[in-house]
């Protein structure tokens, strides 16, 4: 089965609510305080009882999944971009 390569990503209805950002990080705690203060700060009113943690086989890797409020484009952006920049966060979906 071939993807056609006129087909657009779906689009998403801002403000969009339970939207789910996953990453992926060192098992830290810094690491860890980074990410969930750049959560906070780029979604207000962020349900932290929601937040899931899963440790990697090996323990050297973490992955929090949140459940934010999607407001816009440039919230996600800069959230994104944010998170990427540190050096010990690994991936951001």
């Amino acid at each position: 089965m071939s993807q056609d390569p006129n087909q657009q990503p779906p689009k998403i209805e801002f403000p969009c609510e339970d939207y789910l950002v996953k990453v992926v990080r060192d098992s830290d705690d810094q690491t860890h305080e980074f990410v969930l203060e750049v959560m906070r700060r780029h979604a207000p009113g962020l349900d932290e009882e929601r937040i899931t943690l899963r440790e990697s086989r090996n323990g050297r890797f973490t992955s929090m999944t949140f459940y934010i409020l999607a407001t816009g484009e440039p919230q996600l952006q800069a959230l994104f971009d944010e998170l990427k920049a540190h050096p010990s966060v690994h991936m951001v979906m």
